[in-house]
Parts: structure tokens; C-alpha cells; sequence
């Protein structure tokens, strides 16, 4: 569900939308309401349901272990098949029957599987929204598992999810990638579509910092807890690096948000680290603390809470492939950590060096200003658009 906008999928589909609105597209929005993030369609702001023509069909994806089990003797990948669903494919089918569209875009590859239908009852350019090279995230945490059964399956749904990624490539008529890396991933592995790269953007004038309201030092991490690499990266940076930053910094604070937090972090208790779970104001919380760190161990795509961060002004510490598709300089928009030593050294250095911090901040709220206007990055894709609608 794009709306409200308060995880980094739903800001990105959202943002993406009102700046094709913005751009003088008519956008119709038809979305997937799931048990995860369940939202009343009441609930969704009337100007937005109003700009974007907006529906949304429910469809339970919830893992089912029975099913689960069983899908280990097909062919399938479990991942996708949870997402398709006979009144999902009618209301596509009816929506089309009565309107005409120029592109359709698929927001990510969950929503592929409709491809066959929209083939059948639209004459649209069909373009797939790419957030990530799904599998690759999949792979990397097959290879961070501990447990021998649990990197098992994680193997097989990697497997399986490569497969039907790949043998779909070819079959839109272009795709648009949120990282120049992923870009060239789908190159290499046989893409001859046309391919064009549209990151995340953000109106930066709704982005204001207010240094009087920020406390200082203190150390924070924000993002939805059940997305895999959040929860995990999040847990090694507890076991791992917290305990020395704070030895060292004993009156520093470690601030956890995020929604659907897992029941170990919830219960969890340790000096100086404060469990808040989702927040009101995500705007409001990040602008209240200083310094920000990413540590992602698997994942993919574009973090949209890097960018948020940068456009607050915020000092961020992350791993590479926290970073990855931000055209960052390292050491001066961003600090890049990628063991423990290093995230320590990072995190000390800008506790007791608020100069340095600051410097860190400024420069990352110039990358956001001259990189991720979502205006001109969305003038850029209607402008992609055109050109496929005249092939």
C-alpha cells in the first residue's frame, strides 16, 4: 500500500506518484492491501484516493507453513505465488475494460505475475518498477544464515526466485531501476530491454531542519523491522558494536524505531538502548537525533531512509551495501563501515568531534538537494515514457 507513506516502499511508490501527477501525468493507482501493513481504505487521505483514482484489492500473503512445506515439492517460487489472486486479477481485468492506458507500471516484480492479463486486455507499454534485484537480496541473506536448515530453504527460495526473476527480463517492455548497479545486473544477466535509471527522490522543501530540537550525541536506526535485513543487520550491530560505543560513551543513547518490531526486539533490554517501534512523526524522530547508522549486511536497491537522513542533515554511518545506488563521496556525504572496528571508529569519531559530525550532515543535505530532486527525476521518467510510447 503506498499510502500513508511511512516505510521505505510505501515513500518510495508514493513519492513516485505524486511526481508523475506533478508532471502532468493522470496516474491511477490499483494496490495490494496485505495483513502486514493492513490500511482501511477510509483511512487513506481523500485528496490522494482523489488524485490517483485509488483501489486496492486484499490478498493474504501471510507465510503458511503447510503451504510452505508442500511448495518444496513443485517448481515454484514461493515468494512470488503468494501474491497472486483470482479478485486481485478481476479488478485489473475490469479496470481495464473501461479505461485506456498509455504504461503500465508493475511496482515491483510481486506484481509480475499479472503480466499474461494486462497483456490480454491492455494495449499499455508495461513497464516493471524495479526497488531491487529481489533474488540478490535473498542470496545474501542465504549466505549471512547461521542455522544449516534455515540457509537451506533460504537456498531454495534464492534459487527458485533467481529463476523466475530472470526468465521474466525480456518479457516487459522496459524496466526502470531505482540503482545504476541494478541496472547493470539485469544487463548481465540478458536484459535487451530499454532500461533507464530513476532513483528515489524527495520534495526537499518539506525537509527542515530544526538544530534546536536535536539531541546531541545520540545514535539512531529507523526502518520497517520486518523486512529480513533490517531485523538482522540491526541485531549484529546489538551484539556486536553498540556494547563498546557505549563503554565509551556511557550517557549516549541508541534510539530503535520502526514498525512491526520482532518479538525479541521488543523484549529486548540493554544499557542505553531505547525500543520505540513505529512512530507518529518519522520526519519529527529523525530530525530530533544526530546520528544515523545503517547496518545492512543483505539487502538491495536504494535505502529511502538514507536519503531522508541526508535531507535533514543528518551524520550517517552505514555499510556498502546500506549505501549502495546513493552517488555518495565516501567520508564526506556519508561514513561507510562495513566491520565492527570501523563502525566503532566512525560512531566514536562523530560523538567526540560534533564539528566533524556537522560537516558530515551539511554536505549530505547538498547531495540531497542536487541529486534527488523527485521533481526533475520524475520529469525525467515521463520524458522515458514518451519516447517508449512512440516505439
Amino acid at each position: 500500500m503506498p499510502f500513508p507513506p511511512k516505510d521505505g516502499g510505501s515513500i518510495a511508490m508514493n513519492i513516485l506518484t505524486e511526481g508523475l501527477i506533478n508532471c502532468g501525468n493522470e496516474v491511477k493507482v490499483l494496490a495490494i492491501n496485505t495483513p502486514k501493513i493492513f490500511i482501511k481504505e477510509e483511512e487513506i487521505d481523500v485528496e490522494y484516493r482523489s488524485r490517483t483514482s485509488f483501489q486496492s484489492v486484499f490478498i493474504d500473503i501471510t507465510i503458511k507453513p503447510i503451504d510452505a512445506f508442500f511448495n518444496l515439492f513443485t517448481n515454484k517460487s514461493y515468494n512470488i505465488i503468494r501474491f497472486y489472486n483470482n479478485e486481485f486479477e478481476r479488478t485489473l481485468i475490469d479496470i481495464l475494460s473501461k479505461q485506456r492506458f498509455d504504461i503500465v507500471q508493475l511496482e515491483t516484480l510481486w506484481v509480475a505475475p499479472y503480466l499474461n492479463v494486462l497483456r490480454k486486455h491492455s494495449k499499455a507499454k508495461i513497464v516493471l518498477r524495479s526497488q531491487n534485484v529481489e533474488y540478490a537480496i535473498w542470496e545474501r541473506l542465504t549466505a549471512s544464515a547461521r542455522n544449516p536448515i534455515k540457509k537451506w530453504y533460504l537456498r531454495i527460495l534464492a534459487e527458485r526466485l533467481k529463476k523466475y526473476e530472470v526468465s521474466m527480463l525480456n518479457k516487459y517492455d522496459a524496466i526502470a531501476t531505482i540503482t545504476d548497479i541494478d541496472t547493470k545486473s539485469f544487463q548481465k544477466l540478458g536484459c535487451n530491454l530499454p532500461i533507464i535509471t530513476i532513483p528515489f527522490g524527495i520534495d526537499i522543501s518539506k525537509y527542515k531542519e530544526d538544530r534546536t530540537k536535536i539531541e546531541y550525541p545520540s545514535v539512531f536506526h529507523i526502518g520497517a523491522m520486518d523486512w529480513m535485513p533490517n531485523a538482522d543487520g540491526i541485531k549484529w550491530f546489538l551484539e556486536n558494536v553498540w556494547p563498546k560505543i557505549s563503554t565509551a560513551n556511557p550517557n549516549v543513547y541508541l534510539y530503535l524505531a520502526g514498525r512491526n518490531m520482532p518479538e525479541w526486539l521488543t523484549q529486548f533490554s540493554m544499557k542505553n538502548v531505547v525500543i520505540i517501534g513505529e512512530v507518529e512523526d518519522s520526519h519529527e524522530f529523525i530530525n530530533s537525533k544526530s546520528i544515523m547508522v545503517v547496518p545492512l549486511n543483505s539487502g538491495g536497491g536504494m535505502r529511502v531512509k538514507i536519503i531522508e537522513g541526508m535531507a535533514f542533515g543528518k551524520t550517517i554511518v552505514s555499510t556498502s551495501i546500506g549505501a549502495e545506488g546513493i552517488k555518495y563521496k565516501k567520508g564526506k556525504d556519508i561514513l561507510i563501515a562495513d566491520t565492527v572496528d570501523e563502525f566503532v571508529s566512525a560512531i566514536d569519531k562523530c560523538l567526540i568531534n560534533k564539528s566533524f559530525s556537522d560537516d558530515i550532515g551539511h554536505s549530505a543535505r547538498l547531495l540531497a538537494e542536487n541529486k534527488y530532486d523527485n521533481l526533475s527525476i520524475c520529469k525525467e521518467l515521463t520524458v522515458f515514457y514518451q519516447q517508449l510510447q512512440l516505439n
